[in-house]
């Protein structure tokens, strides 16, 4: 019985160490190193920048297309403004007013000294 014992005995001693080898040989290791940490750092802050960047562009693209806006709209009333003054200068330089204006002024229409000019 004593070798039966004996046997069981560094059976459990085998077995207890086998498992204390086994428990020490896992080791686990970090799952993200210090290099990646500060790529991953690197990477969200240039996002990030990104990210106000292109907000800041569209803010400023806004900002001229309005003001492009602004400026045809007065360009379109000042066209308008012309248009009405370019009809006010052919109503007023027809040849019937030009010659009452003139006959007012005491101006006589001599043919002899009217000459054609092209």
């Amino acid at each position: 019985m004593s070798s039966i014992a004996k046997k069981m005995q560094e059976q459990q001693y085998e077995d207890q160490h086998q498992q204390q080898a086994q428990q020490t040989v896992v080791i686990r290791k970090a799952k993200i190193s210090i290099g990646e940490v500060f790529l991953l750092c690197a990477l969200a802050i240039m996002v990030a920048f990104m990210g106000v960047k292109i907000v800041s562009n569209q803010a400023a693209i806004y900002e001229t297309n309005k003001e492009i806006q602004l400026v045809e709209s007065k360009i379109d009333e000042q066209s308008k403004v012309n248009d009405d003054l370019k009809v006010q200068v052919a109503e007023l330089s027809t040849y019937e007013r030009i010659w009452k204006k003139a006959a007012a002024l005491g101006f006589k229409l001599n043919k002899n000294n009217v000459k054609g000019v092209q």
